[in-house]
């Protein structure tokens, strides 16, 4: 395996590959519990095979601890106009609830920071819902500023299949 050894003993992480993708899927919803938003993880391990290791629309990076995965972090290249260069944008970063503390987090954010940093990105950033303050504060402490005036625009669904249609 593509092991990765951190400066924690005994916490290393490494790259996902497809046979991973049942872990991976139960993280997700993991992370959808702690959100309160299990009613709307609609990902299956088939769309996930397909989009992570047939289409590679993004990559993992799993995070395990005496062998056990307790962590994970799912990020894809997006781009700068401004910058004129790839960024990395992290899509979910998910510790388990009892493995909190450890400082398994800060080792992944600092992992793909690095992947930032060796693939010449530009930016490395991510949204947090604004209730979640544990989160805020551990980004903060981790250098990260909030955009506070940017707004998340989103069309899915029947919505974004009409606005496809006026094409």
């Amino acid at each position: 395996m593509n092991e990765i050894r951190t400066k924690i003993e005994n916490f290393n992480l490494r790259f996902a590959e497809e046979k991973d993708t049942g872990i991976i899927l139960d993280l997700i919803k993991g992370l959808a519990v702690y959100e309160n938003m299990l009613q709307d993880v609609t990902a299956t391990e088939e769309i996930l095979k397909d989009s992570l290791f047939k289409r590679k629309a993004a990559e993992v990076v799993i995070g395990e601890y005496n062998g056990q995965v307790v962590c994970f972090a799912l990020f894809f290249h997006n781009f700068s106009t401004f910058l004129g260069k790839p960024g990395i944008y992290l899509e979910d970063l998910f510790v388990k609830p009892e493995m909190r503390g450890k400082g398994f987090g800060e080792s992944l954010i600092s992992f793909v920071a690095k992947l930032a940093v060796e693939r010449d990105c530009g930016r490395f950033e991510w949204s947090c819902l604004d209730w979640n303050e544990p989160s805020i504060k551990f980004y903060k402490q981790n250098g990260a500023v909030p955009m506070d005036e940017w707004t998340v625009y989103r069309v899915t669904g029947d919505k974004l299949i009409e606005l496809s249609k006026r094409f």
